[in-house]
């Protein structure tokens, strides 16, 4: 599978990414405007407004990109071929991993995830969604190896909230991103016995 080449436009729009995550790393979400995006790229304001309209949809997208970085590593954990409860297992704990190591090692970028989702900002809601695909297709493959035999049309909605203390970033944060790996692995297997059990 070929990758399409990058357009001028998407490559102006990937530039102007990288200057606001660089300035929002250096200050801060609420020390960033767009005339700082565009003065650092050395181009006018008005030419940031033709790929973003406004500060908010530049977060958007910005704190998209940086969540898409999240997903990729349990993306291929949901694409793999192994029995789905092992699958399941290492997939919560990959993603209570990744939220500690944001909220610990990545703070500016935190804070404006945090600012997205307080407004209930698309790239929120777009993460949340493709990560309730990717249990989705573990439970399918669970359903299909014959090892979850019943699960209902709203596991993975109900598996993600099970889970969600231990992925959820202000809970994290309260927590002081605190390894809580083997609390989660006893919550996994719980769960592992009521797909099992038909739930």
């Amino acid at each position: 599978m070929t990758t399409e080449p990058a357009t001028p436009q998407d490559e102006a729009r990937t530039r102007i990414l990288d200057a606001a995550e660089a300035l929002l790393r250096r200050h801060g979400p609420d020390k960033v405007a767009v005339t700082d995006v565009a003065r650092a790229l050395k181009m006018s304001h008005a030419n940031v407004y033709r790929f973003f309209e406004n500060k908010a949809a530049l977060f958007d997208a910005l704190v998209r990109r940086w969540l898409g970085r999240l997903e990729g590593p349990l993306s291929k954990i949901a694409a793999e071929d192994g029995p789905a409860p092992e699958r399941l297992k290492r997939w919560a704990l990959t993603l209570h991993r990744q939220k500690r190591e944001k909220v610990s090692g990545e703070p500016e970028m935190f804070a404006a995830f945090d600012k997205a989702a307080e407004h209930a900002g698309g790239a929120v809601r777009a993460h949340l969604e493709a990560l309730e695909r990717q249990l989705s297709a573990i439970i399918a493959d669970g359903r299909a190896q014959g090892v979850w035999p019943a699960p209902t049309p709203t596991a993975a909605m109900d598996v993600f909230a099970a889970i969600s203390s231990f992925s959820h970033p202000g809970i994290v944060q309260a927590n002081g991103a605190a390894d809580r790996s083997a609390e989660l692995e006893r919550v996994v297997k719980l769960i592992d016995s009521g797909l099992r059990a038909g739930g």
